[in-house]
């Protein structure tokens, strides 16, 4: 079974603080951009990847990553169905943020593992450590939510491909930030498989000083 990745990479940046977007943001001498794709493109479960850019990025996103790249929409599943529609007759799709620049090979391979023994749908996902509380409407704190039953879900997402695109057609215009969610509003079940911490998301500058450092552990010659 073919399995392309799609990565999204049209986001802003802005609560990063950054001047240019988020993926061509520098990291230890390569782009957000750079090291995620490096994850895909020499995985031995992925056979092709594409690359969802800002539509004034898209020929530096190609040229960067060196895959074949296309213009995002102004909306995450909009940006997401863009690439969908670019990854040829790939049975499987991994859709996967480029924020999340160092995801391990391991969980690429443990999403599309999930896929190839037959279920329809995979997502990583890490146990909630913190204290977890609700706050009512005014802010105040009510009770602490047992974090035994929660995860934190990460990417990428693996999906059968008829399955994603069946979902996006299902739900156009809901701009649903979670492809698993739209699978599951069909009727479909989402496996879950175990996640890295090495997979947060770089969001804010404190999650990009974290960044740096595993970085230079990574890629110890670009430091």
């Amino acid at each position: 079974m073919t399995c392309a990745a799609v990565l999204v990479a049209a986001g802003s940046g802005s609560r990063l603080g950054a001047d240019v977007p988020k993926a061509f943001v520098p990291l230890a001498g390569r782009t957000l951009l750079e090291h995620a794709v490096a994850r895909f493109v020499s995985h031995p479960d992925v056979d092709r990847v594409v690359v969802v850019a800002p539509a004034d990025r898209v020929d530096d996103a190609a040229r960067l990553a060196g895959v074949p790249a296309v213009a995002g929409g102004d909306t995450r599943q909009r940006s997401v169905g863009a690439g969908l529609a670019a990854v040829g007759d790939a049975r499987l799709v991994l859709v996967h943020d480029v924020a999340r620049a160092f995801v391990p090979t391991a969980v690429i391979a443990a999403v599309v593992a999930a896929l190839r023994a037959g279920a329809v749908a995979a997502i990583p996902v890490l146990a909630v450590h913190d204290t977890i509380r609700r706050v009512d409407a005014a802010g105040e704190l009510v009770e602490v939510v047992d974090r035994a039953s929660l995860v934190a879900v990460q990417t990428p997402q693996g999906f059968r491909r008829d399955v994603l695109a069946a979902a996006h057609e299902a739900g156009r215009g809901r701009s649903a930030t979670d492809d698993a969610a739209l699978v599951e509003a069909l009727g479909h079940t989402v496996v879950a498989v175990p996640g890295a911490e090495e997979a947060f998301k770089i969001t804010r500058p404190w999650d990009l000083a974290v960044a740096e450092a595993v970085a230079a552990r990574v890629h110890p010659a670009a430091t």
